[in-house]
């Protein structure tokens, strides 16, 4: 009677702990199985190169073609508004694709699926110069964005899963490349194509590095088999709950200033709507055995730590980027061909402090959180004398400013990677990557929103403020021989000073920001070491 009690209990566990049991074994378990390890050659490398050409072509296709709307605009002969939806829906469309990419990409195997997702995004620019009418290029650029965005999470998962321990922060600084160094030469091709080419060349020039890249990555990476299988556990729930409550969320954040935000109901219905779908994908993909976001990587404390960081750092990066442009456009005058320096003086110098930043995070001496505190620290003194900025400001004085940021975006980027990534196993690579990459491009889309809003608010008050002073100074205001000449001049100035000040407080807005992520900064994360480091470190 003893024994068989015994076996009893042995055999049957309580209720509690088959529960537990149980919802360990579905957080746990992979979506896909592990794959094969693969030798990393020279051939490889270039397959890998190809893949960093992907991420690059989509950032200048998205980048190239906002610079340059305003000439794009004019050539289809389409207004402001109308034009506004151009880049909306190409964002929205982009940045919800991104959150599936990586299931597709695994599914249909990353060579593949990132040459068809190249091809596809050469044909749609290709075409859009041809549109006959609006609607016709508003779907263009709805499936230009679609295939866009399914390129820069591929290179995240093909780094983790092909490059050996000592030379993954290296792949990782090629994607901080495509995030960093793609951005800043937007401006610059802009200009180059509409003021000494065509502005059909905002489309089409794409297609040499895109041919280039598809080569390469044909060539290069493994052919892996096809999982078709995968498809008879696919996550419709997370698919048709998620793909639109991003593109609500994205369209809402891009066209709220424009409509007056809460005043308009198409705007409120979209957060709304958009709040209440993402609420049901965040809560399936929890229960979701083969989720698209595996939410338990949360658990992991710098890859929260990296996530939210991240979200930050993208404000700022738009932010301090957006800012200058915009003041030297509005109170200038400036063309792209004339701001061009500014992104170049950025860009270039990139392609040497990335490497030499993922060389000291590869060091065991390096404490990636002192390198992304003092990167913080950098941007934060970019927004602290920005703030300072008047009327007289032009181009040149904002050389130091963009100076700082050649050494503060890769240790800040790099530092955030680093965490995201260390410790994850390749199968968790498509998670992370997809959980990243969305983040990253929805905190442009809220920094945008965030710019947008905050602008006009700040420039309605500096406007008022500024014309009850002058108000208060009647007499002066009314010397002068010609009135009429005189009033129009005053008015000039008005609005010159306002857009001024309201450049100055979002700089202070950045300033902000930037304290913010540094209260993160001992809070969150912990030490972690190198990927190639034998030492066991905790990344929780």
């Amino acid at each position: 009677m003893t024994t068989n009690s015994m076996t009893t209990a042995t055999q049957a566990p309580s209720v509690p702990q088959s529960l537990e049991q149980g919802l360990l074994r579905v957080i746990a378990a992979p979506a896909q199985p592990a794959p094969a390890r693969v030798t990393f050659t020279a051939r490889i490398a270039v397959g890998l190169v190809g893949m960093l050409f992907a991420s690059l072509l989509a950032i200048l296709n998205e980048q190239v073609t906002a610079a340059a709307m305003a000439d794009i605009q004019g050539a289809f002969l389409i207004g402001h508004d109308d034009g506004t939806w151009l880049t909306a829906l190409f964002e929205a469309a982009n940045v919800a694709t991104m959150v599936f990419a990586p299931w597709f990409g695994i599914t249909f195997t990353l060579k593949r699926f990132t040459i068809g997702a190249v091809l596809a995004t050469m044909f749609f620019g290709l075409l859009c110069p041809f549109a006959p009418n609006l609607p016709t290029l508003y779907m263009l650029r709805i499936l230009q964005g679609i295939a866009g965005g399914c390129l820069p999470p591929m290179l995240i998962i093909v780094a983790l899963r092909y490059l050996p321990p000592d030379l993954k922060l290296y792949g990782l600084a090629g994607y901080a490349l495509t995030a960093t160094f793609g951005p800043a030469l937007g401006t610059p091709l802009a200009a180059l194509w509409t003021e000494f080419v065509s502005w059909r060349m905002a489309f089409w020039q794409i297609i040499p590095l895109g041919v280039l890249c598809c080569v390469a990555i044909q060539q290069g990476l493994p052919a892996d088999p096809v999982k078709l299988e995968r498809f008879r556990s696919f996550n419709w729930i997370g698919f048709v709950t998620g793909f639109p409550a991003v593109a609500m969320l994205v369209t809402a954040l891009l066209q709220g200033d424009r409509l007056d935000w809460s005043n308009s109901e198409f705007i409120r219905v979209m957060f709304c709507a958009g709040a209440l779908l993402l609420i049901a994908f965040l809560v399936n993909e929890w229960f979701q055995p083969a989720p698209f976001f595996k939410l338990q990587l949360l658990a992991r404390r710098n890859f929260t730590h990296g996530l939210s960081t991240l979200l930050g750092t993208v404000i700022l990066l738009v932010g301090i980027a957006a800012i200058p442009g915009q003041y030297l456009m509005r109170v200038h005058t400036y063309r792209p061909l004339q701001t061009a320096p500014l992104s170049l003086l950025l860009a270039v110098p990139l392609l040497i402090t990335l490497p030499l930043t993922a060389a000291l995070l590869n060091t065991r001496r390096a404490d990636h959180r002192w390198v992304i505190a003092t990167g913080l620290a950098l941007m934060f003194a970019t927004c602290a004398m920005g703030s300072f900025m008047t009327s007289e400001w032009i181009r040149d004085n904002f050389y130091l400013l963009q100076a700082l940021q050649i050494i503060a975006q890769p240790m800040v980027i790099m530092s955030i990677l680093m965490g995201v990534t260390t410790g994850l196993p390749p199968t968790d690579g498509p998670f992370a990557s997809a959980m990243f990459n969305t983040v990253k491009t929805f905190s442009a889309a809220l920094a945008t929103g965030l710019i947008e809003g905050v602008g006009t608010v700040r420039e309605h008050f500096h406007s008022s403020m500024l014309v009850d002073q002058l108000g208060n100074r009647a007499l002066v205001a009314n010397q002068g021989v010609d009135a009429a000449y005189g009033l129009n001049q005053l008015a000039h100035r008005i609005h010159e000073q306002a857009i001024v000040l309201t450049s100055a407080d979002l700089y202070r807005v950045m300033a902000c920001v930037a304290v913010a992520l540094l209260l993160l900064v001992p809070v969150l994360p912990v030490r972690i070491y190198p990927p190639w480091s034998t030492t066991p470190s905790s990344s929780h």
